[in-house]
């Protein structure tokens, strides 16, 4: 009856053990989630646009949500043959003492020509 009780003894306090120091292995996991996929921008040839673009509508821009972010004013691109906008929007610069250059569209001998915005160093 003595080695039913010992082992009795030994399963209560190897358990109890066990489970602690499996609490403690996995209490050092991080779960983190996955970084943001790469961001692709497949730039096209210049392309003209025989119509004046409208004029920009106006945004209500209300105070940034954190410290350091950046008004990025929306615009009108030319997409499936008519003018679409594309609203602003608050961005971190990618480093520190970068400035928004804004979108533009600049009037040349073949119509309209549009140039996306970037983030350019001071």
């Amino acid at each position: 009856m003595s080695s039913s009780s010992s082992t009795g003894r030994w399963r209560g306090s190897v358990l109890p053990a066990a489970l602690l120091g499996a609490a403690a292995f996995l209490s050092g996991c991080v779960v983190a989630p996955p970084p943001p996929p790469a961001r692709v921008v497949v730039r096209e040839p210049a392309a003209y646009v025989p119509v004046e673009p409208p004029p920009p509508q106006v945004e209500v821009i209300g105070v940034a949500p954190v410290v350091g972010h950046v008004w990025v004013g929306g615009a009108w691109f030319w997409e499936g043959g008519r003018y679409v906008w594309r609203p602003g929007h608050w961005a971190a610069p990618p480093r520190p003492g970068y400035v928004w250059v804004p979108h533009r569209w600049d009037r040349g001998p073949g119509g309209w020509r549009f140039h996306e915005g970037h983030w350019a160093a001071r």
